[in-house]
């Protein structure tokens, strides 16, 4: 089926006759039980008309992608909301409550929009290089990262999505998470660490 919205077209495949895809996404599940196994669902996949190829990860094409996702958000029997640039499954109720302030102004849904993965030192994102090129680890100095950890990388997400891709070292003023240096590497990962 073709959904058209704003004078954008998308491609919603995976309806009857042919059967929806098979989904494995796992690197963040929010709002689901913890028992929820998506190999026991169907796909539906919604993707960029082939006019918008290689605009895709432009923010009007995705805002326009999220409004068209809280509209399907509301069809009866829907589990989860996957976003594959991150790999994630969110419910539909936290998808929608995620999204429609971002789409009023608000900030940049992090994690329906993307990930957020807690290592031993630091939080690194996941799906950022969609948007920007680029993923970000953000380093606590040695410590396990906490919740003003995790809220700060959700700042930063926001920061870099509001920025885009980091080409030269420098120093950014968070709100609620103090000043931050960031400095991409060669391998499309920026470094973050506190001032």
């Amino acid at each position: 089926m073709e959904l058209l919205r704003d004078g954008l077209t998308f491609d919603l495949t995976g309806l009857a006759p042919k059967e929806g895809t098979a989904t494995a996404l796992a690197n963040l599940r929010v709002g689901l039980p913890a028992d929820f196994d998506p190999s026991t669902y169907e796909a539906l996949l919604l993707a960029p008309g082939p006019h918008l190829a290689g605009a895709e990860s432009l923010l009007p094409v995705v805002q326009v992608a999220a409004s068209l996702l809280l509209v399907l958000a509301t069809l009866p029997g829907l589990a989860a909301i996957g976003w594959l640039p991150a790999g994630n499954l969110v419910s539909p109720r936290w998808f929608v409550d995620a999204v429609r302030p971002w789409l009023n102004g608000g900030p940049f849904p992090a994690m329906a929009l993307a990930g957020l993965k807690r290592g031993d030192d630091r939080v690194t994102s996941i799906g950022l290089t969609f948007f920007i090129g680029q993923e970000f680890a953000l380093h606590t100095g040695g410590e396990r990262p906490g919740e003003q950890h995790a809220r700060a990388a959700v700042r930063l997400t926001d920061w870099l999505i509001a920025h885009g891709h980091i080409a030269q070292a420098q120093a950014v003023e968070l709100p609620g998470a103090g000043t931050l240096w960031l400095e991409p590497g060669e391998d499309c990962i920026i470094s973050a660490r506190w001032a």
